[in-house]
């Protein structure tokens, strides 16, 4: 597979590997600036991804050395992995949305253990078998007696506003907010003519938000310091519309390959989420907690053969699913349960 794709008018994205995961690489997208080049996202901290950046960066006649800025549309770390070691070799700024950057910060300031055992309390609050939590309780044991390194993501150092543009010399590249599968994910409005002459409003990087064969993952990302009830699938789900409306000529997504129609295709996720969500509703017929409806929800693998972290993430899934329901008043938490059920109304 060519590790460089030229998409014409200075955008370039490079394939950048993310080691034992399905979804194989990150698009790491290259802007050319008056100032030099400008990176969208950067890919998984693992020496075998850097090696392809930096090959990928040669390619396009560049180096880390001379990229000028790094602009994250979310803080996963397939996107934001390799942010810092680019700042250390150019002394690139890195950009984020505030949310996103806070989480950033949480992750880097509180000890691995306080983040095990929310986890855990999290998990049994939803239903789980003690068989499950009891893995992550032996997790957070193993890495405090083994005295493992606390993760660390690079802290951004400039922050992206929503409807303002990047200061990007010679480029025009506006910030829209698009929460969902994080907080503070953001896609970026390239307000410029197609080079092919595609029709429609320039060009949509669109991170994680609009992929063309895969929906994207939206759970719950929430603050142990925070009572807030979230409602990330429906902030998903309003921000796909906007999207819609933009109508860009070209969308350059993080993972996969680039696509045009992009209303089609959020035509296609608003379906799909109203199929699962109007499912659910038949499923709380009976109450569940978000575990049970984990359980019995349509996943790419029957329950039994889906993994440890990738139960977490489905329950994580299901939850907010429920929550859209219950924000609709289309169903309840059963007052009184411990753990919490769910019913349709």
């Amino acid at each position: 597979m060519t590790q460089v794709t030229d998409h014409g008018g200075g955008v370039r994205s490079i394939r950048v590997p993310i080691p034992d995961n399905p979804l194989g690489t990150t698009l790491v997208h290259l802007v050319d600036t008056d100032l030099g080049p400008v990176l969208i996202d950067t890919g998984w901290d693992d020496p075998a991804s850097w090696d392809a950046l930096a090959a990928g960066l040669t390619a396009c006649g560049a180096s880390v050395a001379e990229v000028h800025g790094v602009v994250i549309t979310h803080h996963h770390p397939d996107h934001h992995g390799l942010s810092g070691k680019v700042r250390e070799a150019s002394g690139a700024w890195i950009a984020m949305h505030a949310l996103d950057t806070a989480i950033v910060r949480r992750t880097r300031e509180n000890r691995p253990d306080r983040w095990f055992s929310y986890m855990a309390d999290k998990l049994a609050s939803s239903g789980a078998p003690e068989e499950h939590v009891v893995q992550l309780r032996a997790a957070r044991t193993a890495r405090l007696t083994a005295g493992l390194p606390t993760f660390a993501p690079a802290l951004p150092d400039r922050e992206i506003v929503p409807g303002e543009l990047l200061d990007l010399a010679g480029r025009r590249l506006r910030a829209i907010w698009t929460p969902g599968h994080t907080p503070g994910h953001v896609c970026l409005h390239l307000e410029e003519t197609h080079p092919a002459a595609l029709p429609g409003n320039g060009r949509l990087f669109s991170g994680d938000h609009l992929l063309p064969r895969i929906t994207p993952h939206i759970g719950l990302y929430e603050d142990p310091d925070d009572a807030t009830v979230a409602d990330p699938l429906g902030d998903y789900l309003d921000a796909l519309e906007r999207v819609g409306r933009l109508n860009p000529a070209e969308v350059l997504p993080a993972h996969q390959h680039a696509f045009t129609d992009a209303p089609g295709r959020v035509r296609e996720l608003l379906a799909h989420h109203d199929d699962r969500l109007t499912g659910l509703l038949a499923l709380l017929s009976t109450p569940l907690t978000a575990w049970q409806l984990a359980e019995r929800m349509e996943w790419n693998r029957p329950w039994d053969q889906i993994p440890f972290t990738s139960r977490n993430i489905a329950v994580s899934e299901a939850e907010a699913h429920v929550r859209r329901l219950v924000k609709l008043g289309r169903a309840e938490a059963v007052t009184g349960s411990d753990p919490v059920t769910y019913a349709a109304l």
